[in-house]
């Protein structure tokens, strides 16, 4: 799968980088040594950072989704390889399939299913996972689901509340013909001790409906978002709205049910994404469009009060030519104003803005962050056996940041500018990485070191291996945007996968990349 892009990366050119502008910026960069990746493993994620270090999950590679191994690696603070474990998931001479390894209140936690199917069911198991990263003997199970055959067994999803005190285990149930869909819902605190469980019908036809994100509150209480379509085939187009959002809430224990419709009047809600707030209030933000189409021309922000249902806090921000435009030549530029002059209908949107995150500040306020993302297929000539073959290619773009005030007024909106443009490889070191800080949010992506050239077209060149920089992206609380090289990926003799850095302490990111068998892990500390 990594072929081609790793082509792309023995290549990489000299580039003309100064480490003092790491004291220009405020930012800085240890490195560790370079390590030997265990063979056939790749990184999975970063599991959590605390006082000890950092905790690593490796996965074997060549197989899709199941393993019956995985790899946890404990690096000091340092970014010392403390241990390693190999982690086996047979138990009575049968095969566990991973889930996830997650750490809640310092203990790391394991969990796997195994998928029984004399008595058709699946079912899902914790284990607790010493600091010597050695497993529990005592494997507990806390859920489990009917399933007809292994081929359509059931499959478990996890949220974890914002405080990290509730665990919500998320599964549908068999379907029986056209029925409404049903799922569990089954809420643990932070030990894996159940609070409570139930299971729930959706008010909607399962081909009218589709559940899109749940959350579990800080009090256990559980929602779920979804979109109801007029039409069976789920279609979006122009013209009216042909589909709807709405919440579902579960609360005391899941035996009150309550239901949130959400709307703009005449405007298409193209994303929308929620967070339950400190009052236990639905705090929603996205985007919005006037064409109904899958592009945005502005942002919203709103409140609901989840007792009486009252819409509070409710603001709409446009975005502006110049802000959609911001990349575009002068020639595109005067074109489209002249279309829109002509026909409002015509007006530049945006396009293709997936919402990553929505962060309540402390103070009342929020921050919606998105990033420009889509897929496209190019089929080629046949081969030499008579067969069509085709490239995927994965366009990471730019990211958006609104800012909002705790009064719900859309404060600002930014972009930072980023090109990322590789074929075949799912994206791997494409994306960005995020932190925040004390008074500033930092993003960290790969990116062209001719970018940060002098350029008098001032054009934005696409991140494809060559001329590799690990860029640092700095948001002001006033909106304002800076952008900076921080390291050289040649230097380093790295790529860095953006995708699982992960914020390990207040002022401070960890920093993962790799290339062939070697890696390197980095903090990234934020004066």
């Amino acid at each position: 799968m990594l072929k081609h892009f790793f082509l792309f990366a023995i290549c990489i050119l000299t580039l003309n980088f100064s480490a003092t502008s790491q004291d220009a910026i405020g930012a800085r960069i240890k490195w560790s040594e370079s390590l030997k990746t265990p063979a056939n493993t790749y990184l999975s994620k970063v599991i959590a950072s605390d006082a000890s270090g950092h905790y690593i999950l490796r996965r074997t590679t060549g197989l899709v989704g199941r393993t019956n191994k995985i790899n946890i690696e404990h690096y000091d603070s340092n970014m010392e390889f403390v241990r390693g474990e190999k982690i086996d998931l047979r138990y009575n001479k049968k095969d566990r399939d991973f889930e996830d390894v997650i750490m809640l209140d310092g203990q790391l936690y394991l969990l796997t299913t195994f998928n029984n199917d004399a008595k058709k069911k699946n079912y899902l198991f914790t284990q607790k996972i010493s600091k010597r990263l050695q497993p529990a003997k005592d494997i507990k199970k806390i859920a489990e689901i009917d399933t007809r055959n292994k081929a359509r067994e059931g499959s478990y999803d996890f949220h974890i509340s914002r405080d990290s005190s509730k665990v919500l285990v998320y599964n549908a149930l068999p379907l029986k013909n056209r029925d409404a869909e049903q799922f569990a819902l089954q809420v643990f605190d932070n030990t894996f001790e159940s609070l409570w469980s139930k299971n729930v019908t959706l008010p909607y036809d399962n081909d009218r409906f589709a559940v899109e994100e749940y959350k579990v509150s800080n009090t256990g209480d559980v929602y779920m978002m979804g979109v109801i379509y007029q039409d069976k085939n789920r279609t979006r187009r122009r013209g009216k709205p042909t589909y709807s959002y709405t919440v579902l809430a579960y609360t005391k224990d899941g035996d009150k049910k309550r239901e949130y419709r959400i709307s703009l009047d005449d405007k298409f809600i193209t994303d929308l994404t929620f967070e339950i707030d400190n009052d236990g209030d639905l705090v929603c933000s996205g985007f919005y469009s006037n064409k109904g189409t899958y592009s945005i021309k502005g942002t919203y922000f709103f409140k609901i009060d989840t007792e009486t249902k009252e819409v509070y806090d409710k603001n709409l921000k446009e975005f502006d030519f110049d802000f959609i435009t911001e990349d575009y030549n002068d020639r595109k530029k005067e074109r489209l104003r002249r279309a829109e002059e002509r026909e409002s209908n015509r007006a530049p949107e945006l396009f293709q803005y997936d919402l990553d995150k929505l962060i309540l500040r402390s103070d009342g306020g929020a921050i919606l962050v998105a990033e420009q993302f889509f897929i496209e297929q190019r089929y080629n000539n046949f081969n030499r056996y008579g067969n069509t073959t085709f490239d995927i290619f994965y366009y990471y773009n730019d990211i958006i940041v609104v800012n909002i005030k705790p009064n719900g007024e859309i404060q600002w909106a930014s972009r930072i500018p980023k090109r990322q443009l590789t074929s075949n490889d799912q994206g791997y070191f494409s994306s960005y990485a995020m932190a925040i800080g004390k008074d500033k949010l930092y993003f960290v992506y790969n990116d062209n070191g001719r970018n940060f050239d002098d350029d008098p077209n001032n054009r934005i060149r696409s991140f494809n291996g060559r001329n590799s920089v690990i860029a640092l992206s700095e948001v002001y609380k006033d909106g304002t945007v800076k952008s900076y090289p921080i390291a050289s990926n040649r230097d380093e003799r790295i790529i860095t996968r953006p995708k699982v850095c992960k914020q390990s302490g207040r002022n401070e990111m960890l920093i993962y990349g790799e290339l062939n068998r070697k890696f390197k892990l980095g903090a990234l500390t934020f004066d």
